[in-house]
């Protein structure tokens, strides 16, 4: 039996330190170990920085990439809901 694959994929805002406050730093983590929890994926770790938030996974790129984007959906939704016209992420 292979082992599994194991996939690191960070996630940065475009602009600014947003991570920087607590309830945002707070909320991302809580949402990046929820949604693991609901898709079945194990996350094997996750760091913060005042700009980034970096998951390890038990899972391939692919994986991976689904993983940040919908990170990415739903905090920058829960964000832009406190902060009209503001986005977590930033616009490319």
């Amino acid at each position: 039996m292979s082992s599994p694959q194991v996939s690191s994929i960070t996630l940065r805002a475009i602009q600014g330190a947003p991570l920087r406050d607590e309830r945002i730093r707070s909320t991302v983590e809580a949402t990046a170990r929820a949604i693991a929890e609901r898709t079945g994926i194990d996350l094997r770790g996750i760091s913060m920085d005042d700009d980034a938030v970096t998951v390890e996974l038990g899972a391939d790129r692919l994986a991976a990439l689904g993983f940040a984007a919908e990170l990415r959906r739903v905090t920058g939704a829960w964000y832009a809901g406190k902060h009209a016209g503001e986005s977590l992420w930033g616009q490319a």
